[in-house]
């Protein structure tokens, strides 16, 4: 783990030279995430009964309990390692983390989130970009693809956290689809610079300027099993949806968990009124 100080971060917008950065970041933050959904999905006891069932036919064709076993179980993961990418993507939206990254970039237009650590330590975080070499330009080059503003309530926003020209963590937003609701669907940090409030950092700053912007309330989606991310926004104030035992509303109606395989909940949801 690497010491981070927290003062010299510069909360901004994703530029289209950084998506492949931020992919990496997020496949590396995402490892071993699918795994246990599958774990999950596997451990359930309709899909266990289904298994048995499955098992138990197979026996009657081939001449090794192992292998009858085996064999179902085998399908099933290899159509998971398939399905799920596709209906959960970076979960809690349904385009896979590839396109929803590469389709989140505005031009080259300046946005940045607050750091209230640099306003308590005076310092003014500086961008060290490394130098870029100067190619000289073809016929056959094509100008840059234009994002207008209707394409980027589409796609959402990924803000990045910026150590001196170092990405070193990210939060994706989910596009606008409802006036005052956002869902944050992934906030992601890197292996070296965990457990030292930056994915606090950026949830909250991006909370303080979506309030300004009159959000009400907040979503986010939790993979199944996952602990440390449910007490990582438990700590921050959100709830899970159902929990309370509250009457549900409209609003929270329209707000449901991801499924996969026999329709079981990939996601638990919770949420956050600003």
């Amino acid at each position: 783990m690497v010491k981070l100080e927290l003062d010299q971060l510069v909360l901004r917008r994703m530029k289209e030279d950084d998506i492949e950065t931020v992919k990496a970041l997020i496949k590396e933050g995402c490892e071993g995430t699918e795994n246990r959904l599958i774990l999950h999905v596997l451990t359930r006891p309709l899909c266990l009964f289904i298994l048995a069932i499955l098992s138990s036919v197979l026996r009657c064709l081939v001449h090794s309990f192992i292998v009858a076993l085996a064999i179902p179980v085998f399908l099933v993961i290899i159509f998971l390692k398939i399905t799920i990418p596709r209906s959960t993507g970076v979960l809690g939206t349904s385009r896979p983390y590839w396109d929803y990254v590469g389709s989140s970039y505005r031009g080259t237009q300046e946005e940045t989130l607050d750091n209230p650590y640099a306003k308590i330590s005076g310092k003014t975080p500086v961008i060290k970009r490394p130098r870029r070499k100067v190619k000289p330009k073809t016929k056959e080059e094509t100008p840059t693809e234009k994002v207008d503003a209707e394409r980027e309530r589409a796609a959402g926003q990924v803000w990045l956290a910026d150590c001196e020209g170092e990405i070193v963590g990210c939060l994706c937003r989910e596009s606008e689809e409802r006036a005052g609701i956002r869902r944050i669907c992934r906030v992601v940090v890197g292996c070296w610079y965990r457990r030292e409030g930056l994915g606090r950092l950026l949830v909250q700053s991006l909370e303080r300027r979506e309030r300004e912007t009159g959000v009400h309330r907040i979503y986010t989606h939790v993979p199944y099993p996952s602990k440390l991310g449910e007490t990582f926004f438990r700590k921050l104030g959100y709830r899970q949806l159902g929990e309370d035992g509250g009457d549900e509303d409209e609003e929270t109606s329209l707000e449901t968990p991801e499924r996969g395989f026999l329709g079981f909940p990939l996601t638990k949801v919770f949420y956050k009124d600003l």
